[in-house]
């Protein structure tokens, strides 16, 4: 039976998210890869216990995590049930819907029939009574914003959410639905958008600012750029990444130009100390504009460093100016 690291809670910081109650650690896992039914299950427990073990209290799902879709949930959920029972109540656990998930016109995007739906499987692959958060995974263009809002505030009525949250919102669209879910009286307690070194269009857009703006918490995805800002790709697509499969990171997108930013940037991440994936999460986390960084994982020891950044938030303006300019030259290419 598996017994939880007495020194848990010293390895990891929390923060609250936004104007709620609720702190989150500055590292937390996603389960998007890694966790499906093509996946070895003594790995994944190996990893949730590495997390738990280093303060991560955070666990990101999605109702098509998988493959299959929701293969991710239902191994989430018999790890809990074998061994993280007891610490039910030290984890926060997110899902959302949002994307295909079953087949007809009631399998994907906003609709209040939807959301309530895929909850319910989302909480019976999981054996849950309840998440913490559950998130609209994107915006539905053909559902009014009040519909699927009034969804996400019935369910944390209901009790079966804690919290509402959103993901892949423009700046515009979160205001609006913040306003709906707080006359609601649901406050929308946490937005999920994609936010990297390479992709920094949450910042350029005001998105990160209208998030504070309405007082909700950020939580980053593909901080790494799924992988890109690792060493991974420095020399080359290796034959067993994600690159070479296609396998959401096309090998057309990984450009000579992407590669000599990353190369720059790595450097002043060695004069650091750190990685430069250990450094792109510290990026991510300057200022406190961001709440936590979502990290994945295929193997326990990528957990373990990559916690370590919690302990090098800090950077000189002498490094930030040199990251900008690196990024600066980056993006005019690319563009």
């Amino acid at each position: 039976m598996y017994r939880a690291d007495d020194k848990r809670y010293d390895k990891m910081q929390y923060m609250r998210c936004g104007r709620s109650g609720l702190k989150l650690p500055r590292v937390a896992l996603g389960l998007w890869h890694n966790f499906g039914s093509c996946d070895k299950f003594d790995n994944m427990k190996a990893m949730i216990f590495q997390a738990f073990d280093s303060g991560i209290t955070h666990f990101d799902l999605a109702n098509n995590y998988g493959p299959v879709p929701g293969s991710a949930e239902e191994n989430f959920g018999r790890i809990l049930e074998s061994d993280l029972k007891p610490y039910r109540d030290e984890m926060i656990i997110s899902t959302k819907a949002g994307y295909d998930m079953w087949e007809g016109p009631y399998g994907n995007f906003g609709s209040r029939k939807y959301l309530m739906a895929s909850l319910d499987q989302s909480l019976k692959r999981m054996n849950l009574d309840y998440v913490d958060i559950f998130y609209h995974h994107r915006p539905d263009p053909d559902t009014p914003l009040e519909e699927t809002m009034g969804a996400l505030a019935d369910i944390v009525r209901q009790g079966k959410a804690l919290y509402a949250g959103l993901s892949n919102y423009n700046p515009q669209q979160l205001r609006e639905a913040s306003d709906i879910l707080k006359k609601n009286g649901t406050p929308l307690l946490v937005l999920q958008p994609s936010y990297n070194m390479l992709n920094r269009l949450p910042e350029t857009s005001g998105l990160l600012d209208t998030a504070k703006e309405v007082g909700a918490g950020v939580v980053c995805f593909s901080p790494l750029a799924q992988g890109v800002l690792t060493d991974r790709y420095l020399d080359g697509i290796p034959d067993d990444s994600r690159a070479a499969r296609n396998h959401f990171l096309h090998k057309d997108s990984i450009t000579e130009t992407k590669v000599n930013a990353v190369k720059k940037l790595r450097s002043i991440a060695e004069n650091r100390g750190q990685t430069i994936a250990e450094m792109a999460l510290s990026w991510d986390l300057r200022g406190d504009k961001v709440t936590t960084v979502l990290i994945g994982a295929s193997r326990p020891e990528q957990i373990a460093q990559n916690v370590k950044v919690v302990e090098h938030l800090d950077f000189s303006e002498s490094e930030l100016k040199a990251i900008d300019d690196i990024l600066a030259e980056y993006h005019a290419t690319e563009k």
